[in-house]
């Protein structure tokens, strides 16, 4: 029974002295059509083409022999490694490495990528990569059939980005092309392809300390006024705006809609937690002034202007929403498309209970409370503010990533 199996990374170039070694040895070898293909596997060894891991692991722990598994680029970066490690196959894994093919993407577009997002994009996880995408200025996407460069920008309709297609890395057949998102959609691309897409903000300056995006000078959140930059008023207290981030809780790969978004404040806060947000409002200068505040917080934010309900319409299902205006016809609306949490605020009692019947018709666990602040002066301890608000949020179960 085969307790040990030697994993090769292949990036196009040629065997290392290593692989070479191990691939002589080799009674079988698993790995994709071109990997089989190599003149480097022995004439008598067992060739397992390589779909599901799983499979080919049971097929690995159960051989009497010497097993090989080849793989493109790092094997160890979203590859097959942490598979083969499961402990219910009782393998010992030893990895021969390559350059992985995000690594080798950036050097053919001629980019630094330690302040780059790397995520996978498959049926299950597409939207949530496009929403990555949304949120920062610079994603490497790992792309699969089915959730390709075509599906990324067609998802990222109305979002514009510089897409660098690298298609079949390390073959004879390798090609790269830059196009902007809108024209991707125009053309057929080859499998296996990272795509590298660009634009919005400027992005993080490298030789930091962090790969990805840095956190920035600004502690906290739930923040004054004058974080956002000039004399801006938010014209919101900034502790419901603080209660209404804690129920929302916006993470890396969500889409937030911000709905009468006014001053941008908490759309700005969202997108510091790393989510992508389209922030609505019906007055033009609102958005200008949440697109201001975006650009002073070095964030990505889209804005769209219009009247909720009906331009909720067109915009890509939401994971969870803030509704700070329009009341229960837009809360509403928003149930209607399902997110897993919308929060909301009421200045009256009979306001708050027509929301709170909206959220428990729409199948949504509802929680309220009356928030009181008090903004003092600490000088002289005297109050210079009173807010008084009912918060309202709904939430439901998380549905499949």
């Amino acid at each position: 029974m085969a307790d040990r199996v030697t994993v090769i990374g292949w990036d196009g170039s040629p065997l290392t002295s290593a692989a070479r070694s191990a691939l002589s040895a080799a009674t079988l070898v698993a790995g994709a059509g071109h990997h089989l293909a190599l003149p480097e596997i022995p004439p008598a060894a067992e060739r397992v083409r390589l779909g599901s891991v799983d499979l080919a692991a049971r097929r690995i722990a159960g051989h009497r022999g010497t097993a090989v598994v080849l793989a493109d680029g790092d094997p160890g970066f979203f590859g097959v490694v942490r598979t083969l490690r499961a402990p219910q196959y009782g393998l010992e894994v030893e990895v021969v490495p390559a350059v992985s093919s995000v690594a080798a993407a950036f050097a053919r577009a001629g980019m630094p990528w330690d302040d780059a997002h790397v995520v996978v994009a498959h049926s299950r996880t597409l939207r949530r990569a496009v929403n990555v995408c949304r949120a920062h200025p610079k994603v490497a996407v790992l792309t699969s059939p089915g959730a390709g460069p075509t599906e990324l920008a067609l998802l990222l309709d109305g979002v514009h980005r510089t897409f660098v297609i690298c298609e079949e890395l390390g073959t004879e057949r390798e090609q790269v092309t830059v196009l902007t998102s809108d024209k991707v959609a125009d053309h057929a691309w080859r499998d296996p392809n990272v795509v590298i897409v660009i634009g919005g903000a400027a992005a993080t300056q490298g030789g930091g300390w962090l790969m990805g995006r840095d956190p920035g000078a600004v502690r906290g959140w739930g923040l004054p006024d004058h974080a956002y930059g000039g004399d801006l008023r938010t014209g919101e207290s900034a502790g419901l705006r603080a209660a209404q981030l804690a129920r929302l809780g916006p993470r890396t790969g969500d889409l937030v809609w911000d709905i009468g978004c006014g001053a941008g404040a908490l759309a700005v806060e969202a997108a510091r937690f790393g989510a992508a947000v389209i922030a609505v409002d019906e007055d033009p200068a609102a958005c200008a002034r949440t697109e201001a505040a975006a650009r002073h917080s070095g964030v990505q934010i889209q804005t769209v202007a219009g009247r909720a309900p009906h331009v909720l319409e067109r915009l890509p299902e939401p994971d969870v929403v803030r509704v700070g205006g329009g009341g229960a016809a837009v809360v509403a609306a928003c149930a209607d498309r399902r997110p897993e949490r919308i929060v909301a605020h009421a200045t009256t009692r009979d306001e708050a209970e027509a929301i709170g019947a909206v959220l428990t018709d729409g199948g949504y666990a509802v929680e309220c409370a009356l928030l009181q602040s008090v903004d003092l002066d600490p000088g002289a301890w005297t109050e210079r503010d009173r807010t008084v608000v009912f918060l309202l949020s709904g939430h439901r179960s998380a549905p499949s990533p």
